[in-house]
């Protein structure tokens, strides 16, 4: 089952990622935020291959992570490579051509 998040694990994530806790609506937070539920679900997911609906709920997610990352990327290119480092969702090989 995918794990719910308190409020204060959620203002740690804006606080370390987002600069304020109470900035909730900072693309850098809202990554990071998500990529926690998605490796979250994705643990869930490794021993229960048929629920179908947290399948579902993991695609969307990443397709959000996806959007949200091209956004800052064009937004600032560098506090982009810099959240990928920080996170680590990416190959850092890639990132310097």
């Amino acid at each position: 089952m995918p794990t719910y998040l308190s409020k204060e694990k959620k203002a740690e994530f804006f606080a370390k990622f987002g600069g304020d806790a109470k900035n909730t609506g900072s693309t850098e937070g809202q990554i990071a935020l998500l990529t926690y539920r998605i490796q979250s679900i994705s643990a869930h997911l490794k021993t229960n291959r048929k629920d179908h609906s947290a399948t579902r709920s993991l695609i969307s997610m990443v397709g959000k992570r996806r959007s949200l990352l091209s956004y800052l990327a064009k937004k600032d290119v560098q506090l982009y490579r810099d959240l990928i480092v920080k996170i680590g969702i990416r190959d850092t090989l890639r990132l310097n051509k």
